[in-house]
């Protein structure tokens, strides 16, 4: 996918997904493209999971590089699907964004260490 900028091992992606899971039930989440958005702008997103297949594109082009721009951690997984029954939904879901990480405090800091390995 041109939008990812680097590939995600299939470890490091379900990785994520547990991680936004715990957060989701421990911590505090937010999902969605706006509400990743804003949570990345205020400096207040520790991890920002994004799904590859969104359509159009579009709506999660600006996420990586604000991302970047502002120093927050973010992680292409494969499937909307799968990122929306982390969240808890029974629909997809393009973007998450973990503001308060709860139990899974370690996995996140994990998972951000590893995606910039990746990065570099």
């Amino acid at each position: 996918m041109a939008i990812a900028k680097f590939e995600a091992p299939e470890e490091l992606q379900k990785s994520a997904l547990e991680a936004v899971e715990t957060a989701r039930d421990s911590g505090k989440i937010k999902k969605g493209t706006n509400e990743a958005t804003k949570t990345i702008e205020r400096g207040t997103a520790k991890l920002v999971v994004i799904a590859e297949n969104v359509e159009p594109v579009e709506i999660i082009a600006h996420l990586g590089p604000l991302c970047e721009e502002k120093g927050a951690a973010y992680i292409f997984v494969k499937e909307q699907k799968d990122l929306g029954a982390a969240c808890g939904l029974t629909v997809g879901c393009a973007a998450v964004a973990i503001t308060d990480a709860g139990k899974a405090a370690e996995l996140v800091d994990d998972v951000a260490q590893k995606t910039a390995a990746l990065k570099n």
